[in-house]
């Protein structure tokens, strides 16, 4: 979880409007397809769902999707100073605006409030998947498909946190969509570098927008002061709620998958991240970023040898890191699933002695020799635990001893993936069981180095 205040100038709209939020790819469901599916919408506290999703609940009740709404609580912990009102009143208020705020979006007494109380969601994860199961439940005949909507799990609000992380425990579970809504995130965060490249966009209808601000104007004791003393300001300025007048809402998609199956298999890859290269010569903005020219800068300087014999990339994409690995390896192999990004990597690096780029899907398959370095970066999470220890296996064999392996990877959750950057360098340790010689993270990723056993310490 991140630390913010409200009353930090935060990153303005204007910010993600430059950094090309605008131009996000669509949410791949028509009007008919929305109108079959059955949707549960999770909110911590009164206001989130029509913050970040309020837009979207208007329009599946137009076109007469069945829905229902789980608010967790009550929101009583939103104004902790102030004079005036107890949070016991506070409660009551924030509920009755709930209410009337839904019934701007045309979901009149379709919610659900579970009591849970406000900043302690952590503790309440079990009882959260029962009401969502629940909450499946009750709603009326068989649907093709069934979404949950449900705050960012990394959205920086230990609450939103903590709900987010339940949805879409019991999504991938239960074989359900998932649309993750932002809220605090688009304050706190940058738009450098992230996941949010790979979000999903729903446009708003002038009947959408129109609810959406009217249920939005319900929630006064968030948008407006409470009194004129100190402690009972309006929590959510004008500045804030920019974020979302758009003539669109953002969600991070994962979409429905069989629940025996993770959300790709590694035999998918190729297509998969060929899209991804296919819908813009530098996806991640490799290239203008400060974001990922800083990390690469970093990732370089904690290698502790100047030099490397034998070097490995797993998951190279265009070749931006590759390009500073080729100057500390006498020879260097990059490797990665996408044919498309192989091509655009392949002429970067023409003409530079000693390094070859060649498209391969790993684990499955793997280059011969050995290597005194491998580099796996922002690529761990797009494999399954299985997948995932059958890499860790294919280093431990391929390393030589002493051997440097650097990990480099996005802390926050990847949409339509089942691992984060923390989790794989988890499981890193724990499967090799190899020494950490040096560690760096920040809000947005993590560096470690692990050091191979030398030949005394393999026998």
């Amino acid at each position: 979880m991140v630390t913010f205040s409200h009353t930090d100038p935060g990153t303005g709209a204007a910010a993600w409007d430059a950094a090309g939020l605008g131009a996000a790819p669509e949410l791949p469901l028509n009007p008919a397809e929305l109108a079959a599916m059955h949707f549960v919408v999770l909110a911590a506290h009164p206001d989130d769902e029509t913050l970040g999703a309020g837009g979207l609940m208007a329009s599946l009740a137009a076109l007469g999707a069945q829905m229902e709404v789980v608010l967790c609580t009550a929101g009583e912990g939103s104004h902790p100073a102030s004079p005036t009102t107890t949070p016991e009143q506070l409660a009551q208020a924030r509920l009755t605006e709930f209410a009337a705020a839904l019934a701007a979006l045309g979901l009149k007494d379709r919610w659900t409030f579970i009591g849970l109380p406000d900043r302690g969601l952590q503790a309440h994860a079990e009882a959260i998947a029962t009401a969502v199961r629940e909450s499946i439940q009750r709603l009326p005949g068989v649907p093709d498909r069934l979404a949950i909507v449900a705050p960012y799990r990394s959205d920086g609000h230990g609450d939103h946190d903590a709900l987010g992380a339940v949805a879409a425990q019991v999504a991938r579970q239960d074989g359900h969509a998932l649309l993750e809504y932002p809220i605090w995130f688009w304050h706190w965060a940058a738009p450098h570098g992230g996941d949010w490249r790979r979000w999903v966009r729903f446009h708003l209808d002038g009947p959408a927008r129109t609810a959406k601000k009217l249920a939005m104007a319900e929630h006064a004791t968030q948008v407006q002061p409470l009194s004129p003393l100190p402690g009972d300001e309006a929590l959510l300025g004008g500045d804030f709620l920019e974020h979302f007048s758009r003539g669109y809402e953002v969600f991070a998609w994962t979409p429905a998958q069989d629940a025996s199956r993770r959300p790709y298999s590694s035999h998918d890859a190729e297509a998969v991240f060929d899209g991804v290269h296919n819908g813009a010569p530098d996806p991640w903005n490799y290239a203008g970023s400060w974001y990922e020219r800083r990390k690469r800068a970093l990732t370089l300087a904690v290698l502790p040898a100047e030099s490397y014999a034998h070097g490995l990339e797993v998951g190279c994409s265009i070749g931006m890191l590759t390009e500073g690995l080729a100057d500390r390896c006498g020879s260097l192999l990059a490797v990665d699933a996408s044919g498309v990004a192989v091509r655009r990597a392949g002429q970067l690096l023409a003409g530079r002695p000693g390094v070859r780029v060649e498209q391969m899907v790993l684990p499955a398959s793997w280059p011969e020799g050995s290597f005194d370095l491998v580099v796996v970066s922002e690529v761990g999470y797009y494999l399954s635990r299985e997948e995932l220890g059958q890499l860790w296996d294919r280093i431990e064999a391929s390393v030589d001893p002493g051997g440097t392996l650097l990990l480099c990877h996005w802390r926050h959750p990847i949409a339509g993936w089942e691992l984060d950057g923390d989790t794989v360098h988890a499981l890193a340790r724990q499967r090799l069981g190899w020494r950490t010689t040096g560690l760096y993270q920040e809000r947005d990723f993590v560096l470690e180095v692990l050091a191979g056993p030398d030949r005394g310490d393999r026998a």
